[in-house]
């Protein structure tokens, strides 16, 4: 039976191309993590220093900016759902594939991080929960931590969504626009920000991604995604954020150059060099992220044939591509050839895992639904026009 359509609000495609990029910029960073100085699952013989400012920067702004698209994208997602088709959605592009990689992924990953302790990975199954949680033990979510964070932060505004409805939200919402839509006006976020960082951090100072012991940065997380929620999917701010893009590139900028000097002007480590790096750290996350999506709205605001294909792919490409960078990395890094031909023979050998492995996945429902995917339809049905539901949302 046919049913009438409801019509669509017109697609965001720089959100679309937004979150794209910054899911391809994961894999590229968990690249870099292998030849940089710092621990990480695999690790190159040798180390590169200049990676670790260029690594850290990146680290400031790419996750805070995901979790501000994601609740964009959950705005989007929840047309005229109830709460409780909202939830079960939720779950369903959420738990199952979580659950799936956490009992699948993770320890085939964690077999390989210790297989010079195992003689095989089925040695390795009947220890796959011990030690207690990783890195001591062999309990981990690794990368899945953040589909776990989206999926209790959409538990979490659940029970507020009918109050997204009413009219004193509304009425609350437009007074929020009008401020983040001035010169600058987002910038009235930062408050927010550092105030809930210098509570918490006293407390949970670290990025564990562990969630029991991460509660400052859950807290700042939860906040973007609030932010893009509320903010970021008024038409208003966002020509107002495209406007001042500029603006919000030179505060980017600027801040940049302060933290890199922040060693020549304190001499001596002291509380107030750990406050001004941790706001300067803050006003970056924010800016650079302002500074993406108003350059995205301004040249990439457009559809293209690859888009909504890219779009379907990055849920799975983001599953797969850390075991990918473990498995290809623990055999490509004991080959006898130069740092760059191992950094460049894991790229490219990964990308060819991860491609095959979905080319696989997308072919059958039931892998389609473990991978976070919508199962195909049958030829023929003709399904209501409900806005589509982002994860990496869509």
């Amino acid at each position: 039976m046919y049913t009438q359509a409801t019509p669509k609000k017109p697609r965001k495609y720089f959100i679309d191309w937004l979150r794209i990029g910054l899911i391809i910029s994961v894999f590229f960073f968990h690249v870099g993590m292998i030849f940089r100085p710092e621990q990480w699952h695999v690790n190159s013989a040798e180390s590169f220093e200049f990676l670790d400012p260029i690594m850290w920067w990146l680290h400031l702004w790419r996750m805070p900016l995901l979790f501000l698209v994601s609740g964009i994208g959950t705005f989007y997602a929840m047309g005229h759902r109830t709460t409780w088709q909202y939830v079960k959605e939720r779950l369903r592009r959420l738990y199952i594939p979580f659950t799936v990689g956490f009992f699948t992924l993770v320890p085939l990953m964690v077999y390989v991080e210790r297989i010079d302790l195992y003689g095989s990975f089925l040695d390795f199954i009947p220890h796959m929960f011990d030690g207690g949680p990783y890195p001591v033990g062999n309990i981990s979510w690794h990368h899945l931590w953040f589909i776990l964070y989206l999926l209790l932060i959409s538990l979490i505004i659940a029970p507020f969504l009918n109050y997204t409805k009413s009219g004193h939200y509304n009425m609350v919402r437009g007074k929020l626009i009008n401020i983040a839509s001035r010169k600058m006006g987002l910038n009235w976020l930062l408050p927010v920000l550092i105030i809930s960082q210098v509570i918490l951090r006293q407390y949970f100072p670290n990025s564990t991604h562990a969630l029991y012991n991460d509660w400052a940065y859950f807290s700042y997380y939860l906040l973007f995604f609030l932010g893009g929620f509320i903010l970021f999917t008024s038409d208003k701010v966002i020509r107002a954020l495209t406007k001042d893009r500029r603006l919000y590139l030179y505060q980017t900028i600027l801040f940049t150059v302060l933290l890199f000097s922040l060693q020549s002007i304190f001499v001596e480590p002291s509380i107030v060099q750990d406050y001004t790096r941790g706001i300067t750290e803050m006003v970056i996350s924010l800016s650079c992220g302002l500074t993406a999506i108003g350059y995205c709205k301004r040249y990439f605001n457009k559809d293209h044939v690859s888009r909504k294909a890219l779009n379907e792919a990055i849920y799975p490409f983001y599953l797969l591509h850390q075991p990918a960078l473990i498995f290809v990395g623990y055999v490509v890094l004991q080959w006898d050839v130069s740092y760059g031909m191992q950094a460049i023979s894991i790229t490219l050998l990964s990308l060819v895992f991860i491609i095959g492995c979905y080319w696989f996945i997308q072919k059958f429902n039931v892998l389609r639904v473990v991978f976070g995917m919508k199962p195909k339809k049958k030829q023929g049905v003709v399904a209501n026009a409900v806005p589509k539901s982002p994860v990496f949302d869509k």
